[in-house]
């Protein structure tokens, strides 16, 4: 829907890889590309502290994190808004 205005990226954090990959696939979120972070340095370069969460890094570098679950719809209406401006 949005692949050609946003990059998404899963990060699967305190796992190991074999687990994280059958999750993606357990879940049907294999449309997009995940990284494994065993070590959570991902999670703490962005102050995440548990799951769900997402972070949205605009072009300029700056991020917003929000910690729980948004639904597809609310992540769609926060996806819309940040290609909006």
């Amino acid at each position: 829907m949005f692949a050609d205005d946003v990059t998404v990226i899963g990060v699967g954090g305190r796992d190991d890889a074999d687990s994280i990959t059958n999750w993606v696939a357990d879940n049907g979120v294999d449309g997009f590309d995940h990284i494994n972070d065993p070590n959570v340095l991902v999670w703490r370069e962005y102050g995440i502290t548990s799951q769900p969460a997402f972070v949205f890094i605009n072009d300029d570098g700056t991020s917003e994190l929000l910690i729980g679950g948004l639904g597809i719809e609310g992540l769609t209406d926060r996806v819309q808004g940040l290609i909006a401006g």
